[in-house]
């Protein structure tokens, strides 16, 4: 005979007191998490086109990787597209700083880390966030194509959120250029030769990323993905309220 579980709520919990503080201190979050996404909402609805720089906190002005995104950023700028990164040190710093010396907005999506502790300097837009994932959210919510530079953990956790809503069809279709063939090739081969013949992933898959270390070319694959894609693919038909967030 199946013995019935008792699964107590957070009122029945003898410690009262203690329970109404913990129930304050998650509506609280909610609310933290909301005002995140009705900023990020009302700072950058209009700062379109876009794309997103992602790359490490941890690499120096006198890495070539720091200097190639400095370039590559500039040229977006000067070419109308505003340029998001996270705000802080390393390839989030040289993305701002490119696109600050350029054309159109440098914007910084800020979060403390230890290795970010404050944000740089290039910022012609400002955003502070608490929570990593409204962070994301904001990110992908904005961009019109994903630019990702050598990085660690936090950059390989963001090129597979991307990867993710654009396989689930949860996500419009962007360009995805990884910049660093030599860094990205252990990973890649990773991909087809482990992921692929397990069936993880499908050979499609695989063409959602493009691999470019020329800056030229990184630009060019980016407008040249707009002007050869008509508007059905850049805006899947017919989408519900609840998935409509990643297709603004």
């Amino acid at each position: 005979m199946n013995q019935r579980k008792v699964i107590p709520s957070l009122r029945s919990i003898a410690d009262q007191d203690r329970a109404t503080a913990k129930k304050a201190r998650a509506s609280w979050q909610m609310f933290t998490i909301m005002a995140e996404f009705i900023e990020a909402t009302e700072y950058l609805s209009e700062i379109r086109p876009a794309i997103s720089i992602y790359g490490s906190a941890r690499l120096k002005p006198k890495s070539p990787y720091y200097k190639l995104a400095k370039r590559i950023a500039r040229q977006f700028s000067d070419a109308g597209f505003a340029v998001i990164s996270g705000g802080g040190p390393g390839i989030m710093e040289a993305a701002n700083k490119g696109a600050h010396t350029g054309k159109s907005p440098s914007v910084g999506l800020n979060i403390e880390l230890p290795h970010e502790q404050h944000g740089n300097a290039w910022q012609d837009i400002t955003l502070r966030f608490r929570h990593f994932f409204t962070r994301k959210v904001t990110f992908v919510k904005n961009s019109d194509a994903v630019i990702v530079m050598p990085g660690g953990f936090g950059t390989l956790d963001e090129l597979s959120e991307v990867l993710t809503l654009i396989q689930t069809n949860k996500s419009r279709r962007v360009p995805i250029v990884l910049v660093g063939s030599e860094f990205w090739a252990g990973l890649l081969e990773w991909f087809r030769t482990t992921m692929l013949p397990m069936g993880l992933i499908g050979p499609h898959d695989l063409d959602l990323i493009q691999v470019i270390d020329d800056p030229d070319a990184v630009l060019e694959t980016v407008l040249s993905f707009y002007e050869t894609h008509d508007a059905t693919v850049l805006h899947p038909a017919q989408k519900s309220e609840e998935d409509q967030m990643f297709y603004l």
